[in-house]
């Protein structure tokens, strides 16, 4: 028997009021038998909990009764951070931490405040993941999330884009980073402070050596001037690019923000019919082709010349395919 969990039982009824056993068993994730065997240990150790028998009934504290044991560990505490994230915090391994302090606050707070908190928690969700993907799997990350608190380097292997495409390294993990549901270490390595996906690290263990992290180091700011850099380097080019009312309209489903706004900043009219001519950023022609293929025959490529090519090749290619070149 876990004095854990009754102590949870506790707060759990503290907080909540009338609850079944059932209700109980599938709060504390335990059978409805050994959730009878709860209560009638809490009524053991005199805490008076009654039952009110009938179809509403269940089970509920002595109006009245508090407990002050709401102590919180040390895994709870960190938990806070996460108590309204629950995808991340499960992502993090703590989501049985974020439960815990949950119910520690809510037991803690007076009726009114208890109140207003759980009104507030049904009407707040958040879901990170960006759309028409699955969450990743990150099977890496509880050990990072060790590794940063405890200031533990880590060794891995980490696959990377360009060769050689799989690397050993040893890195002094400074943070982590939810971005659009992808979770990214900052960490340092002997020369520089680098950005991992964790989902590309294909091995990781802790290791003896300790670390400091600058005391001038914030993470916030870091990744903000990393975000800076990452979008200077993505963008070497531009083209002019023609469209239709209609391409302006499924522009942002398409493309990606930096695009959206290029257009709104530079469209000029040309002609009477809503078409619009403006300059975007590009990556590369392939890449180009491929997001701007997506608009259909609502964009034109006017530059630059390859640009223009490749859209046709590929535009003849299809043709030809469907038999109608």
């Amino acid at each position: 028997m876990s004095a854990g969990r009754l102590l949870s039982l506790l707060l759990l009824l503290q907080s909540r009021g009338r609850m079944s056993a059932r209700g109980i068993a599938d709060e504390l994730g335990v059978s409805v038998r050994t959730a009878y065997r709860d209560v009638a240990r809490l009524q053991t150790a005199g805490v008076p909990v009654y039952a009110e028998p009938g179809p509403g009934g269940g089970y509920q504290l002595l109006d009245g009764y508090r407990t002050r044991l709401t102590g919180m560990t040390e895994g709870e505490a960190r938990a806070l951070l996460f108590a309204g994230l629950p995808g991340p915090a499960a992502d993090l391994g703590l989501a049985t931490e974020v439960t815990a302090a949950r119910l520690k606050l809510l037991a803690a707070l007076p009726d009114g405040l208890r109140e207003e908190a759980a009104r507030t928690a049904a009407v707040f969700h958040l879901d990170a993941p960006g759309w028409y993907r699955d969450p990743e799997e990150t099977p890496h990350l509880p050990l990072f999330v060790d590794a940063v608190l405890t200031r533990r380097a880590v060794d891995v292997r980490y696959r990377r884009w360009r060769a050689p495409q799989e690397v050993d390294r040893r890195v002094r993990p400074y943070g982590l980073v939810l971005k659009s549901g992808v979770w990214y270490l900052v960490a340092a390595t002997r020369s520089r402070i680098a950005t991992y996906r964790i989902t590309q690290v294909l091995d990781a263990a802790l290791s003896d050596e300790q670390f400091e992290r600058p005391r001038d180091f914030d993470l916030g700011t870091y990744w903000a001037s990393y975000l800076d850099d990452f979008r200077s380097r993505r963008y070497t080019g531009t083209a002019t690019v023609r469209l239709s009312p209609r391409g302006l309209q499924r522009l942002p489903d398409n493309v990606p923000l930096e695009v959206v706004r290029a257009v709104e900043s530079t469209a000029t009219a040309v002609g009477d019919d809503g078409w619009v001519e403006a300059v975007i950023p590009t990556e590369s022609t392939d890449h180009a082709c491929g997001e701007l293929l997506r608009l259909g025959i609502d964009v034109e490529v006017v530059a630059p010349p390859e640009l223009r090519r490749a859209m046709a090749g590929i535009v003849d290619a299809l043709a030809r395919t469907y038999g109608l070149g």
